[in-house]
């Protein structure tokens, strides 16, 4: 017990410690998700015809 009269919490596991890292980089990746959709639907649609490094030299 502490002070207060109450018991610390115990440490966290190597397993709760992955999973808040798991849950961390799902979190992340859902806001960067998240931002390129609504970059996109900001800007006007693509123009492009085909895949830009497909192509050959145009010159």
């Amino acid at each position: 017990m502490d002070a207060t009269g109450t018991t610390a919490p115990p440490p966290p596991t190597q397993a709760d410690m992955r999973r808040e890292r798991a849950a961390q980089k799902l979190r992340e990746n859902l806001q960067r998700r998240k931002h390129q959709t609504r970059a996109r639907r900001a800007g006007e649609a693509d123009e492009a015809n085909g895949l830009p490094a497909a192509k050959m030299d145009e010159s």
